[in-house]
């Protein structure tokens, strides 16, 4: 086994890292105060070539594999959630997801524009009475003749305001069909189509430098050309989505211990008590350490999980599992900075605090910690067994 990272892998950690730090650090704390979130972020994503990152080169991506698509997102968070969110929304959930149920012809219709930013997507499965419970979303989509008459809602979408097409889920009504179980569809569905609309969120605990909102569907007449897979795939292109989502979820988290590590490093070493600094301090030390065991593990995960999405195989256990540990392992990591910091750490006069609330959130999106609890238990004990993807990415074997 080799677990080293390649040159190019190197190249684009420190690439995302420097783009973090240069043009995301400096304003973070003005726009987490003020509850703003800044488009010219995803726009300078873009033109710094973050939104190809692991898009095909023949659809106008960089062709870089999924362990790059993890750095990307290690090294964004470690700047700021909000600039995470926007690469596993836009380029996990979304890109990802078309790259792998799409048509040769959707694929060449939307990635292109995807990859270079002139398209902005997003993802809506999660409705006001359908979080974890995602199978019962109430959102329903009536076939009539060669295209979909869409009505509902969906909430808590991330850049609901930005978003030029949002890849959603509804329950599919087909009068031809008879089911016993309900039956989904996954659509792509264009900002100005007559009947969409869209509200913003706000007063959120966390990420509060990123767009939230809800978005309705008021008989929104969507084309048949404009749906992922087949009648009745709709959840498993949800699934497959989240399976993307939840990859940059994992490892965004260890962005975020490192960027704690980052600050109590610093912090430690530069705070006295009693003439010595606090780094010296056991309990400070034990602290320290199991950031730092949290990140080196955190890694291994989501590298193991950049792997088998390179090659192909399943990975909803291997990904779960990795969101799972990730983040509650990033959430100890932040209340520990807090705690380090001591009163300091209860203030955005040092950014722990921030890291601190947007970790939390980490532990209900993509899958509360409760569900993968869940998740992982059942694996184990066999009651939960994965079939073969009826439809995968393209692979990376070099």
């Amino acid at each position: 086994m080799d677990f080293s990272l390649s040159a190019e892998h190197e190249l684009i950690r420190e690439m995302a890292y420097k783009f973090g730090q240069q043009v995301i650090v400096p304003d973070v704390t003005k726009r987490d105060r003020e509850a703003k979130s800044d488009r010219a972020v995803l726009e300078k994503m873009a033109e710094a070539g973050l939104l190809a990152v692991s898009i095909p080169e023949a659809y106008g991506g960089s062709g870089t594999d999924y362990v790059s698509l993890g750095l990307v997102c290690e090294e964004l968070e470690r700047a700021d959630t909000s600039a995470r969110v926007v690469m596993s929304v836009h380029s996990g959930l979304h890109a990802m997801t078309i790259l792998q149920w799409g048509t040769e012809e959707q694929k060449q219709r939307w990635l292109p524009k995807l990859a270079s930013g002139e398209l902005v997507g997003a993802f809506g499965l999660t409705e006001p009475d359908a979080g974890s419970d995602a199978a019962n979303i109430r959102s329903t989509a009536r076939k009539d003749g060669d295209s979909y008459v869409l009505s509902g809602e969906k909430t808590w979408i991330s850049l609901a305001d930005y978003a030029d097409q949002f890849l959603v889920i509804a329950r599919l009504e087909d009068p031809a069909v008879e089911s016993e179980k309900p039956r989904h569809v996954a659509l792509i569905v264009n900002r100005n189509l007559a009947g969409f609309t869209s509200r913003p969120l706000h007063g959120k605990l966390g990420v509060r430098s990123g767009n939230t909102g809800q978005i309705f569907f008021d008989n929104v007449r969507v084309s048949a050309e404009d749906r992922l897979g087949e009648d009745g795939d709709g959840f498993k292109v949800a699934m497959s989505a989240l399976d993307h989502g939840r990859y940059t979820v994992a490892a965004g988290a260890v962005g975020i211990i490192t960027a704690c590590l980052d600050a109590c490093n610093t912090y430690a070493r530069d705070r006295k008590v009693g003439g010595e600094e606090i780094g010296k301090k056991q309990l400070v030390q034990q602290m320290i350490a199991n950031m730092a065991a949290g990140r080196d593990i955190g890694r291994l995960l989501y590298y193991q999980v950049g792997w088998m999405k390179n090659t192909g195989a399943r990975h909803t256990r291997e990904v779960s599992m990795a969101k799972w540990v990730n983040c509650k392992n990033a959430f100890d990591a932040a209340n520990s900075a807090v705690e380090i910091h001591g009163a300091y750490g209860f203030t955005d006069e040092f950014p722990v605090e921030r890291y601190f609330r947007n970790s939390r959130g980490a532990m209900i999106y993509e899958g509360t910690h409760e569900i993968h609890t869940l998740i992982q238990a059942e694996y184990e004990l066999g009651y939960r067994v994965d079939r073969p993807l009826a439809r995968t990415l393209p692979t990376f074997n070099g």
